[in-house]
Order: C-alpha cells, then structure tokens, then sequence
C-alpha cells in the first residue's frame, strides 16, 4: 500500500513538471490559440444612400465572339495548308476554314462604383529624398464580381424538312477563365487614366504609397476597411457576392500634378470587362512574325464624365460634378457635348480603346 501511493506520488509530481514547462514556453506551445491568430472582424462604414454611385455591367451578345473573318496567321504561316481532298469537299479543309473563322468566349463583367471625386493634401517624397507637399486628385471605388457571366452555348436545331443546324444563345455562368483556368473568383487589372477634354491633356494614375493611409482614415473614419492601390489590388481574388455575402474589394485611384484649371474631364477604367474587339489589317501579318503581330485590339472601358469651374488658385472638391453639364443655352448645349464627343447628354457610356 505504502509503495503504491508513493508511485502515484511521483507521477504526480511528473505532471505537474510538464504542465510547468508548458506554460513557460508560451502561447505557441499551448493548446489553447493565440488571440493574435484570430483575425480581427471588419467594421465597415455604412454609406449614406446616393453617396456611392454604383455602374451596373453592360454586357452584349456580340462581344462573345469575333468573326466570321479570316484568320491570317494560319495560310500565311504555313504555305502548304491549301491543297484539294480526294472524298471531303474542300470547304471542310482548314485553308478554306480558316477564311471565315469565328472565335467564341465566355466573357465577365465587374460592378463598378465609385464615390465622389476629391482632393487632399498630403507629402509626396521626391527624387532627391525630400518631400514634398502636394494637392492629390482621388476616386474611392468598389468592385464587385456579381456572377452571371455570359458564355456562349451550342444548339443544334432541326428544320422543318429535318436537317439540322447549330446556332449559338447565351448562358448563364458563376465561372470565368482566369489565368487559363476556370474560376468563381475575379482579379482587377485596373489602369485608370484622367483626360482633360479641351486642353487634350492625359494623366495616368500613380501608386502614392503616403496618402493611402490618410485617404482611408478621412473615407473610412472609425473602420479597419482594406483600402488598395492600383498595385496591390490586382493581387486580391474577387469572390462572389450573393444576396448575404458581400465580397466587394475596395480600391482607390490617385493622380499627381494635374491642372487644376481644366473644366472638362473624363475618366477611363479599364479591366472591368475581358470584352474586347480587335482588326487584322490587311498585308500587316507576315510568315514569320510571331501571332497577333500588327493586330489592332480595342478592350471595353467605362468613361466616367465630370466637369468642374477651373480655378489654380483655390481648389475645391466641393466644384467637381459627375456628369455632363447642363446649360440653357442650345448653342452652348451643343458644343459642351461636341467637347465629350456625344451627341446626347451621358453621364457614363462604355467605349473601346
């Protein structure tokens, strides 16, 4: 009796040993996790209604496929593609194929919104390390990736006489080709550029790594809201939101150095779309080029509109409207629309460039 409770004395004591050593190495040893691994939840701001103006997609069913046309690269590269077949006509040979080629794909769309244009001071580092205090142009914006995408889908149709026919409809789809393979979730390419209409003046964006912060505590105030560049954001997989998920990624666009003189001015977004459409000029592909070699490729791009009263003396974001602007005068009417190149008053229109 005696030796038993010494033994379990002993294991006891053993016990206690390890479950001191434990706790002495940490939480990274303890069974229990760390507060530090879970992520903190994400306080969102609520934006009042009509602060974000949101552009819904705009798909259309010729932007599912290019053709029918000729598909230069293939009679140009290989000179012995024509010949005659002995028991198939020689329309069904890839020479005569390839004249009148037609190329389907499935293409998606991101909702866009944005709030309104503004403007904040913040320092700017120049070449030679100082800084600088300069007067930024910027967009808060959101995208989202909403699903049904259009692709196109095969349908074989009998006459009346009985033969039959394919043709192509659209179809619903969550799923996109992203770098080669399918997938629910999107990536944002952005490339934003700002172009002031009557001094026909562009400004590309530019990644300004010190007034990101600044931006997201005045747009966010009170909120751990994500906040990217133009960098950073293409990095992000946009998932896709339902009616109870929202898994929107919000961005923002910076520009430097603009005049603040300008009245008229658009804004172009690309990579909210793969839609696209391209040319082939004649003679511009030759045997040996690499494909694709002198193709013109035009991709859809959401043009956002504004106009503001120029002032280089004092700026005021409180002056920059979204939209064109409206004027009595049918004269003046006119030549403000001739400005943005419309013939009616738009407050956005998708392009291709």
């Amino acid at each position: 009796m005696k030796v038993a409770i010494v033994e379990c004395f002993r294991r006891w004591t053993a016990l206690l040993v390890c479950a001191t050593c434990l706790a002495s190495t940490g939480p990274a040893l303890s069974q229990e996790p760390a507060e530090s691994a879970t992520p903190a939840p994400v306080k969102t701001r609520t934006l009042a209604e009509g602060v974000l103006t949101i552009i819904p997609p705009a798909p259309q069913e010729e932007e599912m496929f290019s053709g029918p046309r000729p598909l230069v690269e293939l009679p140009t590269s290989i000179p012995s593609l024509e010949y005659t077949p002995n028991y198939e006509p020689k329309s069904t040979t890839v020479f005569e194929r390839a004249k009148v080629g037609t190329l389907r794909r499935t293409i998606w769309n991101l909702e866009f919104a944005f709030k309104p244009l503004r403007l904040i001071e913040v320092d700017v580092p120049r070449p030679d390390g100082r800084m600088e205090r300069k007067m930024i142009w910027y967009m808060v914006y959101r995208v989202r990736n909403n699903g049904n995408h259009w692709k196109p889908k095969e349908v074989v149709q009998a006459t009346v006489e009985g033969i039959e026919h394919t043709v192509f409809t659209k179809e619903l789809t969550n799923e996109a080709e992203v770098f080669g393979r399918p997938s629910t979730s999107l990536r944002f390419f952005p490339k934003f550029v700002l172009r002031s209409i009557e001094q026909k003046v562009e400004y590309n964006d530019r990644v300004i790594p010190t007034a990101l912060e600044p931006i997201r505590r005045r747009e966010f105030p009170g909120s751990n809201q994500q906040l990217y560049d133009s960098l950073t954001i293409s990095e992000v997989p946009i998932e896709l939101s339902d009616e109870t998920h929202d898994r929107s990624v919000w961005g923002v666009v910076t520009f430097e150095d603009v005049d603040a003189g300008m009245d008229y001015f658009s804004l172009f977004v690309h990579g909210l779309t793969n839609a696209y459409k391209y040319e082939d000029p004649a003679g511009a592909f030759k045997a040996g080029d690499p494909p694709g070699t002198g193709r013109k490729l035009l991709h859809k791009t959401l043009q956002l509109n504004f106009w503001r009263p120029g002032d280089r003396i004092d700026q005021s974001e409180d002056e920059i409207r979204f939209g064109v602007r409206l004027d009595s005068d049918a004269a003046e009417q006119q030549r403000i629309l001739k400005l943005y190149g419309l013939t009616e008053r738009l407050d956005y229109l998708w392009v291709y460039q």
